[in-house]
């Protein structure tokens, strides 16, 4: 059922039940003014008549019947139109209309009731009688004949009205709610075409005056707006996915080859020298901590391809480090790990993805920043820049070189002593370009190894458009938004 069908029907029961009540509350004020009209002529003919019905009290107290007629007969002359009834001590007068003798007339009362007899109503008002030579009440009578002709004509009209209401002004508010849901009806054609499956037409912005059919247009515009988006990030996804499923498979190859052969020696040679055998099984654990290492950074890859912007809020950078640098003193106890953070530092990201950061940062000073007798010496330090935080991690090994510094964010990039999965430093750039930040490397303040340094914007900003860290180089990401080396 069409929208002004709907408010037509609605309009039509409405109004006549408006009407209705509306009259009934125009009966109840018509019959108390009729009531209040008529109880003010039953005071003043009470008024007019009391002198002569006390005349005809004393008259016929004082035996004098002539005078009595006399005097009922100017009685009945001054009550005109209203019926009147003088009961006395002995003796009862009529005259006019008024109740039959056998109905029972309710006590005098201060004010005007009502009175039936039979199917006829009256209006009574009682008034008493005092004087020294007789005393009585005085009853004048009112038919109410009138009053229920004319709220009978008042009822008939509220009923006709409310029949008539009910198609006019359902039939009017047809013709209005069809005028006023034209624009709607407009909004329900342009997007009946629209199909985000097939094609990529979207919905003009169009004013139509109307502000809750534009509210609609806007809101049809926003869902396929995220439609798309989320059309974009389930293709990204996927592609991801094939990544991540394509390079496991090239990186895992080799080292799942190397543990083959390991093992077929093992079972081929029972009888392998002690030596021997105690080089290919630490061969085996080599290749097996590798594969571990591997997954492990692939699918923390995979996790920044895939992360939403509503995972991103509030996070203390200095307490993020501080727990970092406390779980690199666990895992490498012989090093020597200072941190250098000013308190109530709190960017917008992503935490998880924050002590990823710096977790590599700090892992790669630890297996890369040796100096040549073993020793690890690593300083962190997290310090706000005018607007922006920066994190520097450094290190006392030999450094990296100016020509390896281009490359060294690209992903399964390693160098030729490294044993890890070349994504560490890989997972240091996606995260920095995550946040709208930037990551660096040079040389170690005090000119021995080397210096990582990310800049990370107070506010932080909107997601990367397109994030293929899996897919892509990191070097290809990285000249976007990362500075030259400066030295």
């Amino acid at each position: 059922m069409r929208l002004s069908t709907r408010i037509g029907i609605a309009v039509g029961c409405c109004v006549p039940l408006l009407v209705l009540a509306c009259g009934w509350l125009l009966l109840h004020l018509v019959a108390r003014d009729l009531h209040r009209a008529e109880d003010q002529h039953l005071r003043r003919a009470s008024v007019a008549v009391a002198p002569a019905a006390r005349a005809l009290l004393r008259a016929t107290a004082g035996g004098r019947p002539k005078a009595a007629d006399t005097r009922e007969r100017q009685l009945f002359s001054a009550a005109l139109d209203v019926g009147v009834r003088v009961i006395g001590p002995d003796q009862v007068f009529n005259g006019g209309p008024q109740p039959g003798p056998s109905v029972t007339l309710p006590a005098p009362a201060a004010g005007p009731v009502t009175v039936s007899d039979g199917g006829r109503s009256w209006r009574a008002l009682a008034r008493p009688l005092k004087g020294n030579a007789a005393s009585g009440t005085l009853w004048v009578f009112s038919p109410d004949t009138a009053d229920r002709t004319q709220l009978k004509l008042v009822r008939r009209r509220v009923f006709l009205t409310a029949l008539l209401a009910a198609p006019l002004s359902g039939l009017l508010a047809w013709g209005l709610a069809s005028g006023a849901s034209a624009p709607l009806r407009r909004l329900t054609r342009r997007t009946a075409g629209l199909d985000p499956r097939t094609s990529t037409a979207r919905l003009p912005e169009e004013r139509t005056g109307v502000r809750e059919v534009d509210e609609l247009a806007a809101t049809v515009r926003t869902v396929l707006a995220r439609y798309d988006e989320q059309a974009a990030r389930t293709a990204q996804a996927l592609d991801t996915a094939r990544s991540f499923s394509s390079a496991a498979a090239h990186e895992l190859r080799t080292p799942l080859m190397s543990i083959g052969t390991n093992l077929d020696i093992l079972a081929g040679h029972p009888d392998l020298p002690e030596p021997d055998r105690t080089e290919v099984l630490a061969d085996l654990r080599r290749e097996h901590a590798r594969l571990l290492g591997l997954l492990v950074m692939l699918r923390e890859l995979g996790r920044g391809d895939l992360v939403e912007a509503d995972a991103f809020r509030g996070v203390d950078l200095s307490e993020v480090a501080d727990a970092a640098v406390a779980e690199a003193r666990r895992r490498a106890p012989d090093a020597d790990l200072a941190l250098d953070a000013a308190p109530g530092l709190t960017v917008h990201g992503w935490e998880p993805g924050l002590r990823l950061l710096l977790d590599n940062l700090l892992g790669n000073a630890l297996a890369h920043g040796r100096d040549p007798q073993g020793r690890a010496r690593v300083r962190v330090a997290v310090r706000p820049e005018g607007d922006q935080v920066v994190i520097m991690v450094a290190d006392g090994g030999p450094g990296v070189p100016p020509e390896a510094r281009e490359w060294i964010f690209e992903r399964f990039r390693r160098g030729p002593d490294s044993a890890g999965s070349g994504l560490g430093l890989t997972l240091v750039a996606q995260q920095a370009a995550l946040h709208r930040g930037s990551v660096g490397v040079t040389g170690a303040p005090d000119g021995t190894g080397a210096c990582f340094e990310v800049r990370l914007p107070w506010g932080g900003g909107t997601l990367p458009d397109r994030r293929d860290w899996l897919i892509g180089t990191a070097g290809a990401n990285r000249s976007q938004s990362f500075p030259k080396d400066p030295s």
